[in-house]
């Protein structure tokens, strides 16, 4: 048995039919949603993890077979062993992770996929990089390339670095999808944690073109009155 085979198995072995049919429901796998024909083994994100941390050195082209797994937590697996040897990686380890990351975005299909590695792998090694490619990111035809652009923020808001954050959350404000309404309104509560009256500028000129969702995301750390006078729009 590959190793592929073995941690798939050991993630089946930690599910129940009752938490897959949960899964199923809450990740929005029906016709036509966003989530659209994942498959589960409804195990948990705690017992995902120690399943990576277990099988943490698994070479590249096993990656790409958990990577393209029809299963949701094996892939979610990948993206933890992924992250595990990027934090652990050096320079060039880290580059060779982050282009096998973006050559399989395809895989990282649905929100929690995204958000429990994109702002540590990707938003990290951006640090001390120019960010074009979260802008190119956020042109994509993909959702999850938007919602990685937007997410990958997270690492710099952690540095007290804010204006990638309103600049894409500027840029993808007329997204179509709730799913970006959402990402856009979380990093921007996140980017007002360091800086309220940033925030709250930001607010005052953009909330007429800003959804519902993601007004109240975003404003969710304010005063109850001056969400009340936020969420009024004049």
């Amino acid at each position: 048995m590959n190793i592929t085979d073995t941690i798939t198995n050991e993630l089946k072995a930690l599910g129940s039919a009752e938490k897959a049919a949960h899964l199923s429901y809450f990740f929005k796998t029906g016709k036509g949603q966003y989530g659209e024909n994942d498959r589960f083994l409804g195990g948990t994100v705690p017992e995902t993890r120690r399943v990576a941390k277990a099988h943490a050195g698994v070479e590249k082209v096993d990656l790409q077979r958990l990577i393209q797994s029809e299963w949701h937590e094996v892939r979610l697996c990948a993206l933890f062993i992924l992250t595990i040897q990027f934090n652990k990686g050096d320079e060039p380890t880290r580059t060779k992770l982050v282009d096998f990351y973006l050559s399989n975005t395809q895989y990282i299909n649905n929100w929690d996929l995204v958000d429990l590695a994109a702002w540590e792998t990707i938003g990290t090694y951006l640090l001390d990089k120019p960010r074009d490619l979260l802008y190119r990111l956020a042109e994509s035809p993909l959702l999850w390339d938007n919602r990685i652009a937007m997410v990958s923020t997270y690492a710099f808001i952690r540095q007290g670095q804010l204006d990638d954050t309103y600049a894409l959350a500027e840029k993808m404000m007329g997204h179509k999808h709730d799913l970006m309404h959402k990402a856009i309104g979380w990093m921007l509560r996140e980017a007002g944690k360091r800086d309220e009256p940033r925030l709250h500028e930001y607010i005052l000129h953009h909330r007429r073109e800003m959804s519902r969702t993601m007004l109240r995301y975003a404003i969710e750390k304010f005063s109850p009155q001056i969400r009340a006078q936020l969420m009024a729009r004049p």
